[in-house]
């Protein structure tokens, strides 16, 4: 188990929840926005609309890049977009980065940008806030707010007690950087955090997106990996909620390379189906999972699971199946 493949992946999973638990996000990191934001109106995230502004641009790694579009309590109709990046790794050009993807966003679409930052790197003294020049009177230049997850160092007791999932989110994410190199410690606190996602009291669908944000991010040596499901069913068992094994019983974290039996298709295709439903609602994925079950390449299969994580609209899957079904 090695650090590079093993404990540096958080980008998919801060997107995950980040899509997932929006309002939750602003409430918990940037609560002054959250109160200015009319959340009746819903809100909308412009994936396609930020790959087009930024994939000609050579600014480096984008860590967990968001476009959410917000609607204020000012009584107009005014909406602004919401530019939202999640920098899990110390970066000069990072302020300079923020800087280009505002003035982009406002050419491409001439609405008011607001730029937000979540520092989720472990130094505690980078602390980026502002990019700017200037030359005989002329200035130009970007200040955004920033969070720094490091600074919870501090408020530990406070993400112990919180319901925002966010504060579970951070919790994870600081444990995770602990106990890098000490994998029975980190088995410990993966198996603390399962314990506390059933404790609130959380839907199905919660503990389930929790739960895989959690697996994501604090990876085990396969040993303490089986002795953690142990675990979980045990847990269950006493609260006769099967939740979080349910995930392990449809593939997400067994089987995929196993033998090509039909129960472990069958898995996949279940996993499939949830992971439509958490994400797009349980309508969207009722209307394409009979398209899904009548598929039997297991690599297809593999393939749409995948694809679940990085497409923004249902569309897409639908056109990803029936496109594979053509060439069939």
């Amino acid at each position: 188990m090695t650090e590079e493949n093993t404990y540096d992946d958080y980008d998919s999973p801060w997107k995950d929840i980040l899509e997932s638990y929006f309002q939750e996000f602003m409430v918990f990191f940037f609560p002054v926005a959250a109160d200015d934001i009319d959340w009746q109106m819903g809100h909308e995230f412009w994936d396609k609309e930020l790959q087009q502004v930024v994939r000609d641009a050579n600014l480096g790694r984008r860590y967990a890049d968001k476009l959410v579009k917000v609607w204020l309590k000012n009584g107009h109709e005014t909406y602004i977009l919401v530019h939202v990046e999640i920098q899990g790794q110390v970066d000069a050009e990072f302020p300079e980065r923020m800087f280009v993807y505002n003035y982009r966003f406002y050419d491409r679409f001439r609405k008011q940008i607001v730029s937000l930052a979540v520092l989720a790197d472990e130094s505690r003294n980078w602390r980026p806030d502002r990019f700017g020049y200037g030359l005989w009177g002329s200035e130009t230049g970007i200040r955004f707010p920033v969070v720094k997850v490091t600074d919870y160092l501090n408020r530990l007791e406070m993400l112990e007690t919180s319901d925002n999932p966010f504060a579970l989110a951070t919790l994870a994410h600081l444990e995770t950087q602990r106990t890098r190199q000490n994998a029975l410690m980190r088995f410990e606190s993966k198996l603390r955090f399962v314990r506390s996602l059933y404790a609130k009291g959380w839907t199905r669908e919660k503990i389930i997106g929790l739960f895989l944000f959690i697996d994501w991010i604090m990876r085990l040596p396969d040993n303490l990996e089986d002795s953690l499901w142990v675990e979980i069913h045990k847990i269950e068992e006493e609260g006769k909620m099967p939740y979080i094994s349910s995930v392990e019983r449809i593939g997400y974290n067994r089987g995929w390379n196993a033998g090509e039996t039909e129960g472990i298709t069958q898995g996949r295709i279940e996993a499939i189906e949830l992971g439509l439903s958490l994400k797009f609602g349980d309508d969207a994925a009722l209307s394409l999972m009979p398209l899904i079950r009548s598929l039997h390449d297991p690599d297809r299969l593999i393939m749409i699971k995948d694809a679940i994580r990085a497409v923004g609209s249902i569309k897409e899957i639908r056109q990803l199946v029936l496109g594979k079904q053509g060439q069939a």
